[in-house]
């Protein structure tokens, strides 16, 4: 077999794409590997979200190249070097000259023909290959009967793309517009998964609560109906999905929430911002109060649900005023998590070209002031599952000795010890003794 190393930065979703492109390249003779040292082809999956994460990837391209070169003055193998995800699709020239050496850019809707890119790759000359394109027959359609093996927890990818167009974003130029998944697509990987032994999926998309799909009765299905379909898979026990819009939190979805058993008593549900004149910027297409209406709704159908959120803080022409309001509305949701950065310019996005750009220590000011009020929800929603029993899934093991790592229905990391071999997978229930800023630990309850 031939060594595949794959670094993946970024969402949920780039995680997904790494495992398919994984399991597409198994009949190929790829078997992945965890150094890039030895790796007969490296791909570096990548994401454009933000600022950071884009430099972040040619940094790791420089270290790539070394590696590579080092690798063929020892063996004279030549290592294929592919960058896939966000960053392909938004910058694939630039990449090819930043760094010439990489073989093959390919975008997160153009993965399933790797394959065929990494067969054009000479070795003894330049020839790189870019294919950045939005095909017109979906990447799904290529990768039917592609599971191989998964631990207990997977996702599943049911919605990609976006039409929502914030100004911030750049994902409906990266992941092009709004698409849903078929039906009998997802029921058919959602049963190979569970016969490869996951017992949770994570249902997957940019906004996954507007997927919509029709059925064989003609019927179009929303991610509600999709949920209580998948939810009478027998060995499947628990259904997450991310990330929603609130535009798309229809009733059928919120009704779930109070009548699936399977599906996790957990919303991540991003705002953004507590202003409305900066969610009109933004071009969110909903206020503060119609945000808040959502959240009483879910919360009126299931008063045990945890809600996650997204905050960017410091967009163009954010005043302390706009600002104070977000505090605000955050203090008044009471978060049980929720991830919060700082505004990064986006090239090609509206948001970038603004000339009410807000000063980075103002930015820095604001985020913190933010960032620590949503610890202090995050510590105190820990704090209250002390004393309490919580259903866990086993994930892994721990770093220390005999210690292992499971998520609870609250998508809290619960870490605890056990004598028991072979529990990786099991479903328990633990009894929690103390609370974290990012995790609880406790003891299993024996019944």
């Amino acid at each position: 077999m031939k060594k595949l190393f794959i670094k993946t930065h970024g969402c949920q979703m780039n995680f997904y794409d790494s495992e398919k492109m994984a399991d597409l390249l198994k009949p190929h003779g790829y078997q992945v590997d965890d150094s890039p040292e030895d790796a007969d082809l490296i791909v570096i999956n990548t994401c454009h979200i933000r600022e950071k994460a884009v430099e972040k990837t040619y940094s790791e391209l420089g270290r790539i190249r070394d590696q590579v070169n080092l690798r063929r003055e020892k063996t004279g193998k030549k290592s294929i070097v592919a960058v896939a995800g966000c960053v392909a699709q938004a910058q694939g020239k630039e990449i090819m000259k930043r760094s010439p050496w990489v073989d093959i850019v390919v975008g997160p809707q153009s993965y399933q023909n790797l394959p065929e890119l990494i067969a054009k790759v000479d070795p003894l000359t330049k020839n790189n290959h870019i294919n950045i394109e939005f095909p017109t027959i979906p990447k799904f359609d290529h990768l039917k009967s592609l599971v191989n093996k998964r631990g207990p927890s997977a996702f599943l990818t049911i919605q990609e793309g976006c039409d929502k167009f914030c100004s911030f974003c750049v994902v409906p130029y990266t992941r092009g517009a709004e698409y849903s998944r078929p039906i009998k697509s997802i029921l058919d990987e959602a049963n190979e998964l569970i016969d490869k032994g996951v017992k949770e999926i994570t249902l997957l998309g940019q906004n996954v609560n507007a997927w919509n799909a029709e059925w064989k009765d003609n019927k179009v299905w929303g991610l509600g109906r999709l949920i209580t379909e998948l939810a009478k898979i027998k060995e499947l026990e628990f259904i997450r999905y991310t990330t929603s819009h609130p535009l798309d939190m229809d009733l059928e979805l919120i009704e779930a929430h109070r009548d699936v058993s399977k599906l996790m008593p957990y919303l991540h549900l991003p705002i953004q911002s507590g202003s409305d004149g900066i969610l009109r910027s933004m071009n969110r297409k909903h206020n503060v109060k119609e945000y808040i209406n959502v959240i009483e709704k879910v919360r009126n159908y299931n008063p045990k649900i945890a809600i996650s959120g997204d905050f960017i803080i410091g967009f163009p022409g954010e005043t302390d005023k706009d600002n104070q309001a977000t505090i605000d509305l955050i203090k008044e949701i009471q978060y049980s998590q929720a991830y919060s950065f700082k505004y990064s310019i986006r090239p090609g996005t509206p948001a970038a070209i603004s000339l009410n750009q807000v000063n980075e220590s103002v930015k820095n000011s604001r985020l913190q002031e933010v960032q620590s009020i949503l610890r202090d929800q995050q510590l105190e929603f820990n704090k209250n599952s002390i004393n309490s029993s919580l259903k866990i899934l086993v994930l892994r093991n721990g770093k220390k000795p005999n210690q292992y790592l499971g998520r609870s229905q609250y998508n809290q990391s619960v870490y605890f010890s056990s004598e028991e071999k072979n529990i990786i997978g099991s479903t328990i229930n633990i009894n929690v003794t103390e609370a974290f800023q990012n995790s609880l630990t406790g003891n299993i309850v024996h019944i």
